[in-house]
């Protein structure tokens, strides 16, 4: 689609970021660090403050290692707004969302947002693997929406998938690869299929992993170990995926899953099941492993 939009690429200079996790408030600092003016929306006040409160934590780490200037600091800080009010985005160029990966939860977001946010906004989704047309079609404005897919934790990682759905206006995706490389990542372009290109790649090798320990061929330990010193990887697929969280593991699975009927994507028994009792890896102390 080549529709044009009313923001220019390249003049994003305000963002509202939704959700108030880890990616979200990781999200916050790599865009206030840009220079640009941030607002976290959460659902509420408490969830936003405390995601700041955190953040601000870290940022102190970091000057007390000498890696982030006082001055430097501050100005970052200074940049950022927490809110549990969604109309405190409407003035934004650009709103980012970052909330449970779930596809009705999204689309009821994106109806609110297409509502709030001033014409010629860009409204994007930092979904890792949900089909981003889907929630371009229920706004108005589905030329202006888009998946910026930045990876966890979003201060460190360099990459950024920016997603074209079919709806999308050629400016809307220039767009959102100026911004994500004016925030000093290696961003790059890919349609809008399931998994995208790393976590199509990357989940079912994490997947057969899981289904090569079932079936005994190594431990736990054996098969991170040789994955690291085998193939140079900086982690195990079993430590991979306690970082991941064994819930969002299974639910990126069964999207890939239901896309493509690959087995390769039917999220392995165990995982399952371990979903079902909680012990979803580092979060909640229990996973493949015990934190």
């Amino acid at each position: 689609m080549s529709a044009t939009v009313n923001i220019p690429s390249g003049t994003i200079n305000s963002v509202g970021i939704l959700g108030s996790g880890i990616m979200g408030a990781g999200l916050v600092e790599v865009a206030a660090r840009s220079g640009r003016t941030v607002t976290l929306r959460s659902r509420t006040q408490e969830g936003a403050d405390a995601a700041i409160a955190k953040l601000t934590k870290g940022l102190e780490r970091q000057v007390e290692k000498g890696r982030l200037e006082a001055d430097e600091r501050d100005a970052i800080l200074g940049r950022i707004t927490a809110t549990d009010d969604m109309n405190d985005l409407a003035d934004c160029d650009l709103i980012l969302e970052s909330v449970v990966e779930d596809l009705d939860i999204k689309k009821d977001l994106f109806r609110s947002l297409d509502q709030i946010a001033k014409p010629g906004a860009l409204l994007a989704t930092n979904t890792s693997t949900l089909p981003i047309v889907e929630l371009a079609m229920v706004t108005d404005r589905p030329e202006a929406v888009c998946g910026i897919h930045f990876f966890n934790p979003a201060p460190m990682m360099k990459l950024v998938e920016v997603i074209r759905p079919i709806t999308a206006a050629d400016d809307t995706v220039k767009a959102a690869l100026v911004f994500a490389e004016s925030c000093g990542k290696d961003a790059v372009e890919v349609v809008d299929r399931a998994g995208f290109i790393v976590n199509a790649l990357l989940f079912p090798y994490l997947n057969n992993a899981v289904k090569m320990w079932e079936q005994g061929t190594a431990s736990i330990e054996a098969i991170d170990l040789a994955m690291q010193g085998g193939c140079n990887f900086p982690m195990g697929p079993f430590a991979l995926l306690d970082l991941v969280g064994l819930d969002t593991s299974v639910s990126i699975l069964e999207a890939l899953y239901d896309e493509f009927r690959d087995p390769n994507f039917a999220p392995a028994t165990t995982m399952k099941r371990m979903v079902v009792a909680g012990h979803l890896g580092r979060k909640t102390g229990r996973g493949f492993r015990t934190y």
